[in-house]
Protein backbone atom coordinates (compact mmCIF):
# COMPACT_ATOMS: atom_id res chain seq x y z
CA UNK A 1 0.00 0.00 0.00
CA UNK A 2 0.97 3.37 -0.88
CA UNK A 3 2.21 6.10 2.16
CA UNK A 4 -0.23 8.37 1.10
CA UNK A 5 -2.69 5.86 0.95
CA UNK A 6 -1.88 4.01 4.29
CA UNK A 7 -1.43 7.76 6.14
CA UNK A 8 -5.62 8.23 4.61
CA UNK A 9 -6.65 5.00 6.30
CA UNK A 10 -4.85 5.89 9.46
CA UNK A 11 -7.01 9.50 9.92
CA UNK A 12 -9.83 7.42 8.59
CA UNK A 13 -9.63 5.32 11.54
CA UNK A 14 -9.08 7.98 13.64
CA UNK A 15 -11.10 9.93 12.91
CA UNK A 16 -14.60 7.39 12.55
CA UNK A 17 -13.30 4.99 15.23
CA UNK A 18 -15.33 6.28 18.36
CA UNK A 19 -18.68 6.50 16.58
CA UNK A 20 -17.84 2.71 14.93
CA UNK A 21 -17.22 1.20 17.99
CA UNK A 22 -20.59 3.04 19.44
CA UNK A 23 -21.96 1.31 16.61
CA UNK A 24 -20.29 -2.01 17.29
CA UNK A 25 -21.68 -1.59 20.48
CA UNK A 26 -25.78 -1.21 19.65
CA UNK A 27 -24.90 -4.57 17.26
CA UNK A 28 -23.32 -6.77 19.85
CA UNK A 29 -24.31 -5.55 23.56
CA UNK A 30 -21.10 -5.13 24.57
CA UNK A 31 -18.04 -3.11 24.97
CA UNK A 32 -15.14 -5.99 24.08
CA UNK A 33 -17.34 -7.75 21.10
CA UNK A 34 -17.83 -4.24 19.51
CA UNK A 35 -13.93 -3.67 19.40
CA UNK A 36 -13.65 -7.22 18.14
CA UNK A 37 -16.28 -6.23 15.51
CA UNK A 38 -14.94 -2.95 14.60
CA UNK A 39 -11.29 -4.34 14.32
CA UNK A 40 -12.18 -7.22 12.03
CA UNK A 41 -13.79 -5.06 9.90
CA UNK A 42 -11.11 -2.23 9.92
CA UNK A 43 -9.25 -5.12 8.59
CA UNK A 44 -11.05 -6.08 5.44
CA UNK A 45 -11.52 -2.57 5.21
CA UNK A 46 -7.87 -2.02 4.69
CA UNK A 47 -7.65 -4.89 1.38
CA UNK A 48 -10.46 -2.61 0.00
CA UNK A 49 -9.07 0.75 0.86
CA UNK A 50 -7.43 1.93 -2.45
CA UNK A 51 -11.05 1.56 -4.43
CA UNK A 52 -12.98 3.03 -1.38
CA UNK A 53 -10.49 5.89 -0.58
CA UNK A 54 -11.19 6.77 -4.78
CA UNK A 55 -15.20 6.66 -4.18
CA UNK A 56 -15.10 8.48 -0.66
CA UNK A 57 -17.87 6.18 1.04
CA UNK A 58 -15.33 4.24 3.36
CA UNK A 59 -17.92 4.56 6.50
CA UNK A 60 -21.42 3.42 4.72
CA UNK A 61 -18.36 0.12 3.51
CA UNK A 62 -17.14 -0.40 7.25
CA UNK A 63 -20.53 -0.13 8.75
CA UNK A 64 -21.56 -2.64 5.84
CA UNK A 65 -19.15 -4.96 6.69
CA UNK A 66 -20.15 -4.63 10.58
CA UNK A 67 -23.29 -5.72 10.44
CA UNK A 68 -22.48 -8.40 7.90
CA UNK A 69 -19.99 -10.09 10.28
CA UNK A 70 -22.35 -9.78 13.13
CA UNK A 71 -24.98 -11.69 11.71
CA UNK A 72 -22.50 -14.31 10.38
CA UNK A 73 -20.93 -14.50 14.27
CA UNK A 74 -24.66 -14.20 15.90
CA UNK A 75 -25.98 -17.49 13.85
CA UNK A 76 -22.72 -18.98 14.18
CA UNK A 77 -23.45 -18.91 17.96
CA UNK A 78 -26.75 -19.62 17.59
CA UNK A 79 -25.56 -23.32 16.72
CA UNK A 80 -23.62 -23.70 19.99
CA UNK A 81 -24.87 -26.67 21.91
CA UNK A 82 -27.24 -25.27 25.12
CA UNK A 83 -25.87 -26.62 28.52
CA UNK A 84 -27.32 -26.81 31.84
CA UNK A 85 -24.93 -24.59 33.38
CA UNK A 86 -24.74 -20.96 32.81
CA UNK A 87 -21.79 -19.14 32.28
CA UNK A 88 -20.81 -17.10 35.03
CA UNK A 89 -21.48 -13.79 34.03
CA UNK A 90 -19.58 -10.40 35.68
CA UNK A 91 -21.64 -6.75 35.40
CA UNK A 92 -19.64 -4.63 33.57
CA UNK A 93 -22.18 -1.43 33.96
CA UNK A 94 -25.14 -0.86 35.89
CA UNK A 95 -27.07 1.77 33.87
CA UNK A 96 -29.99 2.82 33.77
CA UNK A 97 -31.35 1.62 30.27
CA UNK A 98 -30.20 -1.69 30.94
CA UNK A 99 -33.79 -2.89 29.83
CA UNK A 100 -33.90 -1.29 26.79
CA UNK A 101 -29.91 -2.47 25.87
CA UNK A 102 -31.51 -6.13 27.00
CA UNK A 103 -34.67 -5.06 24.62
CA UNK A 104 -32.28 -4.43 21.61
CA UNK A 105 -30.79 -7.30 22.20
CA UNK A 106 -34.03 -9.52 21.71
CA UNK A 107 -34.31 -8.36 18.13
CA UNK A 108 -33.46 -9.83 15.10
CA UNK A 109 -30.03 -9.00 14.02
CA UNK A 110 -31.91 -7.06 10.64
CA UNK A 111 -34.13 -4.41 12.83
CA UNK A 112 -31.33 -3.97 15.60
CA UNK A 113 -29.17 -2.76 12.65
CA UNK A 114 -32.13 -0.48 11.10
CA UNK A 115 -32.57 1.15 14.58
CA UNK A 116 -28.77 1.79 15.17
CA UNK A 117 -28.17 3.19 12.06
CA UNK A 118 -31.29 5.10 12.38
CA UNK A 119 -31.27 6.73 16.09
CA UNK A 120 -27.37 5.76 17.00
CA UNK A 121 -25.86 7.09 13.74
CA UNK A 122 -28.64 9.34 12.35
CA UNK A 123 -28.70 7.98 9.06
CA UNK A 124 -31.59 8.60 6.56
CA UNK A 125 -33.78 5.71 5.78
CA UNK A 126 -32.23 5.76 2.02
CA UNK A 127 -28.59 5.91 3.46
CA UNK A 128 -29.74 3.28 5.75
CA UNK A 129 -30.92 0.80 2.52
CA UNK A 130 -27.92 1.85 1.12
CA UNK A 131 -25.42 0.25 4.04
CA UNK A 132 -27.92 -2.85 4.38
CA UNK A 133 -27.98 -3.31 0.70
CA UNK A 134 -31.94 -3.37 1.05
CA UNK A 135 -34.92 -1.28 -0.22
CA UNK A 136 -35.85 1.81 2.09
CA UNK A 137 -39.30 0.33 2.06
CA UNK A 138 -37.76 -2.90 4.32
CA UNK A 139 -36.16 0.00 6.24
CA UNK A 140 -39.34 1.08 7.17
CA UNK A 141 -41.10 -1.76 8.00
CA UNK A 142 -38.12 -3.25 9.89
CA UNK A 143 -37.72 0.04 12.02
CA UNK A 144 -41.34 -0.12 12.54
CA UNK A 145 -41.54 -3.87 13.60
CA UNK A 146 -38.59 -3.07 16.07
CA UNK A 147 -39.53 -0.13 17.39
CA UNK A 148 -42.86 -2.07 18.22
CA UNK A 149 -41.10 -5.00 19.65
CA UNK A 150 -39.36 -2.34 21.94
CA UNK A 151 -42.22 -0.73 22.82
CA UNK A 152 -43.65 -3.74 24.44
CA UNK A 153 -40.46 -5.35 25.75
CA UNK A 154 -39.61 -1.62 27.54
CA UNK A 155 -43.14 -0.60 28.58
CA UNK A 156 -45.85 -3.16 28.48
CA UNK A 157 -49.06 -2.37 27.11
CA UNK A 158 -47.46 1.20 25.77
CA UNK A 159 -48.45 -0.11 22.30
CA UNK A 160 -52.18 0.20 23.19
CA UNK A 161 -52.03 3.16 26.19
CA UNK A 162 -49.94 5.69 24.16
CA UNK A 163 -46.94 5.86 26.23
CA UNK A 164 -43.49 4.01 26.31
CA UNK A 165 -40.78 4.82 23.28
Amino acid sequence: MAQQSQEAFDAFVRARLPELLRFGRVLTGNADSAADLVQDALERTLLAWPRLHERHEPTAYVRRVMVNRNISIWRRLRRETVTDALPERTVEDRQRDHDLWAALQSLPARQRAVLALRYYEDLSETEIAAVLGCSAGTVKSQASKGMAKLRTVVSPGAATSGGGL
